[in-house]
């Protein structure tokens, strides 16, 4: 099973385009639901990481959030990835170009935020086209029926 390993505070400024705001804990829940929407329905690994303490509690029913806690969320992700036996198998996502380099010498892929970001919003396009088409193919078939058109 692939395994992800976000860098969450990265991705946040890149999917959020917000870089510090006062509500920390606002833009975790925001990047926690568009990443439970994300990986619906698919089985995958994921680990969240963001720096400091948790603050308020953040719902991620698709993978679990570490805090940094004293350390940086960097160490933390480095020593994941250590302590992760089948390497290959990881995708982090990130785009801390150190970090990355880091995993890419231990055989993980990697993956910017950037990119990630942008294949959220595609699928989330996606999903929001699918719905309006279901929609007015609905919209059709009550007007069929109401009519009494075959």
């Amino acid at each position: 099973m692939n395994h992800y390993i976000i860098d969450g505070n990265n991705l946040i400024g890149k999917i959020l385009k917000k870089k510090k705001t006062e509500n920390k804990g606002s833009d975790r829940e925001e990047l926690a639901r568009i990443l439970n929407a994300h990986f619906a329905g698919k089985k995958y690994k994921v680990s969240l990481h963001f720096d400091g303490h948790e603050n308020i509690p953040v719902l991620f029913t698709k993978g679990k959030i570490i805090y940094s806690r004293g350390r940086t969320s960097d160490e933390k992700i480095r020593e994941e990835i250590d302590n992760t036996k089948s390497k290959r198998k990881i995708i982090l996502v990130t785009s801390d170009r150190q970090l990355a380099e880091y995993a890419r010498v231990n055989g993980c892929k990697v993956i910017s935020s950037e990119e990630f970001g942008k294949e959220i919003k595609s699928k989330r396009r996606s999903d929001e086209e699918s719905l309006k088409i279901k929609e007015m193919e609905n919209d059709i078939e009550e007007f069929r029926r109401l009519f009494g058109i075959e």
